[in-house]
C-alpha cells in the first residue's frame, strides 16, 4: 500500500474536500479506500456427538423379539396340540346346542274312537341367559326389562322371569312350557319390534333385547269334553307326564320316545348351512277305551244334578256291558276339567268310583241270596217269618221302617229289601253260625269282594273284607245285608254284572286296545273270567230282582222303564265318615241290569251323605238308573223285551 503523506497546513477556511494529488508518474493519484467493514465472526462449528455401535442394542432388540415369538409359538403348540381336545370340547360345548325333541303324545279315545285326550301343537319358551348379560345386551338391567315385557304373555311374574334370565353361566334356562301358537306369535311380533328398534338408524344400539328367547316346538295335552271322564282319564303335568287316571296308568304306552337334536348356533340363532345330527322322536301310541262317550255323558249328567239336588258329598254311576265286563261309563260327581287344573278341587281329582271304599248296604244282598240258592239252603218261595225286632248276639236289629210281622217268601224278602229276614236266610247256609260265615264269606270273596278289580287303575281300592275268624258278633249278622264290609263302586257293578252273564264273572275292564305309530292295532288282552254261580241260580235271582222293581211290594218301582223287563236292587246304607271316622249320614244306592230275560248292560249308581231330600236308594238313585240305562239301551239299539216279568210271590199267607 501507498504511504500517506502528512497533512498540509492550511489557512483557515471553508472546508472543502481534498483533491487527490496526481503522482509522480504523471498519473493520477489513487482515491483512499473506503472505511472496511468489521470482517464478520466466523459461525461456530456445531459439536459432534458421536454415537456407540448399533450392534449391542438390534441383538438386544432382536432377543426381545425372539422371546416374544417363543411365547407365541409355545401357547400355539399348546392350544392346537398339547390341548387341542379340551378347547375343542369348550367351542364344542359353546356354539353346538343340544335339545330334547318331545313325542307326540298318543291319543286316548272312546270305543268309537272319538277323542278324549289329545295332544296339540305347543311352544316350551326358552332363553340364552348370557345375551341378557351387560356385555352382550349393552344393557345393566337387561334381565329385567325383558320380564316386565314377557311376564304379561307367560302369565309369570316378573321377578321369576328376570331370575332366569340371570342365570349364571348357562346358555339355556325355561321360562315357560306348553304355550300356545298364539302366546309365541305373540312373542315373536314383539321381538321384530325390538329388532327394529335396536338398529342404529334408529337410534339403538345394535342389540335386540329379546333376541334371546326362543321357542321350541312342543305339544300340549287337551280334553276337548272338558270334565267328561276326567276321573277315568286323569291329566298330565307340567312336564307332560301321566300324573293321574289313564294318563299315568299308561303314560309309557302314550309318551312315546323322545328324541335328540344338535345344531350350531350364533347370538342365539341357529346356523342353517351348519347341518344338524340327532335321533328322531318316536311318537306314542293311541289307546281305545271301552267308554262310550254318549253314555258317559249321560251318567255324568245325571249324576251331577241329583248331588247337587240332594247335596250331598259325592256320586258316582258305573255302566258295564255284562257280557264283556267292558266299562262303558264311569261318571264321578263332582268332577274336574283337567284344562284348568289351577281351577281343580283336590278332593274331586281323583276316580272316586274305583277309589272310594264304602259299606254298599242292601244291593250287597244278592250276593247274600246267591250264596242261599246256591247252597240248596232256600228257594225263592221258601218262607220267611219276619219280626218287627229280632235279637242275635249282642245286638237288636231291624228293618228300615217299624212293620208288625212279615210274612215273606225268600223273594219277598228281596224284594222289601229286609235285613232281618236276610239274617234268617243266610244263617242257613252252616249248621253253626261260624259254619254259615265261612260259606257266605266264600261266595263274596268269588264276587271279587276284597280284592282288585284286575284293572290295574292308580289308587285302587280292593275293598274290604275281613276273614270270617275275625268277624266281630255283630258282623255275622250286619255282612249278609250289606254292613261291616266295604267295596268300590265299579265292584258293586261287577257283582250283578255276574249274575247277569248267567252266573260268571269277567273282569271289567277300561281299555279295548292300542294303536301304534304305524297304524297297527292291537287288541287288549281278554279279561279273566270264573263261575261264581251256576246258570240255574243266576237266572232265578235275576227273576227275584225283578220283583223289586215290578211289584208294588219292591222298593225299586222308581227304576222301571217301559218296555222292558228290569231287574234291580235298591240300598241304603249308614256311612262312615272317613274325617270323623264313625257312622255318619247315609249312602244311598241303586244297582240292576236289563233287559232282565236276556241281560245286556248293568248301572249301579250311589250317592254319598245326601242332606237334602229323601236318602233312600229307590228314591234317589232309582231314577238316575232309568235315565241312564234307557239312553244306554237306545244307544246300544237294544229291542224292547218280549216277554212279561216272572211275578214271583212276595209274601205268603200263614
Amino acid at each position: 500500500m501507498p504511504s500517506k503523506e502528512p497533512p498540509r497546513r492550511r489557512v483557515p477556511g471553508p472546508a472543502r474536500p481534498a483533491r487527490p494529488r496526481p503522482a509522480a508518474s504523471g498519473r493520477p493519484a489513487p482515491r483512499s479506500a473506503p472505511p472496511r467493514r468489521p470482517a464478520p465472526r466466523p459461525a461456530p462449528k456445531a459439536r459432534t456427538i458421536r454415537l456407540g455401535s448399533p450392534k449391542p442394542r438390534l441383538r438386544l432388540i432382536s432377543l426381545g423379539l425372539t422371546l416374544v415369538l417363543l411365547v407365541f409359538v409355545v401357547r400355539l403348540l399348546q392350544v392346537q396340540a398339547v390341548d387341542a381336545s379340551a378347547y375343542a370340547a369348550k367351542a364344542e360345548k359353546h356354539r353346538y346346542q343340544e335339545y330334547t325333541l318331545s313325542a307326540d303324545r298318543g291319543e286316548i279315545t272312546d270305543r268309537n274312537g272319538v277323542a278324549l285326550a289329545a295332544s296339540v301343537d305347543a311352544y316350551d319358551v326358552t332363553a340364552d341367559p348370557k345375551l341378557f348379560t351387560p356385555e352382550d345386551s349393552k344393557l345393566k338391567d337387561a334381565p329385567e326389562q325383558a320380564a316386565a315385557l314377557l311376564a304379561p304373555l307367560l302369565g309369570k311374574e316378573p321377578a321369576e322371569l328376570a331370575k332366569k334370565l340371570r342365570t349364571p353361566k348357562s346358555r339355556y334356562t325355561m321360562l315357560a312350557r306348553k304355550q300356545t301358537p298364539q302366546v309365541w306369535n305373540q312373542i315373536k311380533d314383539l321381538k321384530k319390534v325390538y329388532e327394529q328398534k335396536a338398529k342404529p338408524a334408529n337410534g339403538g344400539n345394535g342389540v335386540n333385547l329379546l333376541g334371546g328367547i326362543l321357542g321350541e316346538p312342543s305339544t300340549k295335552r287337551v280334553y276337548p269334553n272338558g270334565e267328561l271322564a276326567a276321573g277315568i282319564l286323569g291329566y298330565v303335568n307340567a312336564e307332560g307326564r301321566g300324573a293321574g287316571g289313564m294318563e299315568s296308568m299308561l303314560d309309557k304306552e302314550l309318551a312315546g320316545k323322545d328324541g335328540k337334536i344338535r345344531y350350531a348356533q350364533s347370538g342365539g340363532r341357529r346356523v342353517p348351512t351348519a347341518g344338524s345330527q340327532g335321533t328322531p322322536a318316536v311318537p306314542g301310541s293311541d289307546i281305545e277305551l271301552t267308554i262310550d262317550r254318549d253314555i258317559q255323558w249321560a251318567a255324568q249328567q245325571a249324576i251331577t244334578e241329583q248331588v247337587k239336588k240332594s247335596k250331598a258329598d259325592r256320586g258316582y254311576v258305573v255302566v258295564q256291558d255284562v257280557r264283556t265286563g267292558e266299562v262303558l261309563a264311569m261318571a264321578n260327581a263332582p268332577g274336574f276339567d283337567p284344562n284348568d287344573l289351577s281351577q281343580a278341587n283336590a278332593t274331586a281329582m281323583g276316580n272316586a268310583a274305583l277309589q272310594d271304599a264304602y259299606e254298599p248296604g242292601s244291593t250287597a244282598k244278592v250276593m247274600s241270596m246267591a250264596a242261599v240258592l246256591e247252597e240248596g239252603a232256600a228257594a225263592p218261595d221258601t218262607r220267611v217269618t219276619v219280626p218287627n225286632r229280632l235279637h242275635r248276639g249282642d245286638r237288636l236289629f231291624k228293618d228300615d221302617i217299624d212293620h208288625p210281622t212279615w210274612y215273606l217268601t225268600l223273594n219277598g224278602v228281596l224284594a222289601k229289601s229286609s235285613n232281618i229276614g236276610t239274617i234268617l236266610a243266610t244263617g242257613r247256609l252252616g249248621r253253626t253260625q261260624p259254619e254259615a260265615n265261612k260259606v257266605l264269606y266264600d261266595y263274596l270273596r268269588k264276587f271279587g269282594v276284597g280284592s282288585p278289580t284286575g284293572l290295574h287303575y292308580p289308587g285302587e281300592t280292593p275293598g274290604i273284607l275281613a276273614k270270617p275268624q275275625d268277624w266281630s258278633t255283630s258282623q255275622q249278622y250286619t255282612i249278609p245285608f250289606g254292613q261291616g264290609l266295604s267295596v268300590s263302586a265299579v265292584q258293586a257293578a261287577s257283582v250283578y254284572s255276574t249274575i247277569a252273564n248267567g252266573g260268571v264273572r269277567v273282569e271289567p275292564s277300561l281299555v279295548r286296545g292300542t294303536k301304534g305309530p304305524d297304524g297297527r292295532f292291537t287288541a287288549a288282552p281278554e279279561p279273566g273270567e270264573n263261575r261264581v254261580v251256576s246258570e240255574k241260580t243266576a237266572k232265578t235271582l235275576a227273576q227275584m230282582l225283578e220283583s223289586v222293581v215290578d211289584d208294588e211290594e219292591g222298593t225299586g218301582n222308581k227304576a222301571a222303564i217301559p218296555g222292558y223287563r228290569v231287574a234291580g236292587k235298591t240300598g241304603t246304607a249308614n256311612r262312615v265318615d272317613p274325617e270323623l271316622g264313625r257312622y255318619k249320614g247315609y249312602t244311598a244306592s241303586f244297582a240292576g241290569f236289563a233287559p232282565a230275560d236276556q241281560p245286556r248292560i248293568t248301572v249301579y249308581c250311589a250317592i254319598q251323605n245326601p242332606t237334602k231330600g229323601s236318602y233312600f236308594g229307590g228314591q234317589i238313585c232309582g231314577p238316575i238308573y232309568k235315565k241312564v240305562m234307557e239312553f244306554a239301551l237306545k244307544t246300544l239299539h237294544v229291542p224292547p223285551t218280549g216277554s212279561g216279568p216272572a211275578r214271583l210271590p212276595v209274601t205268603f199267607t200263614p
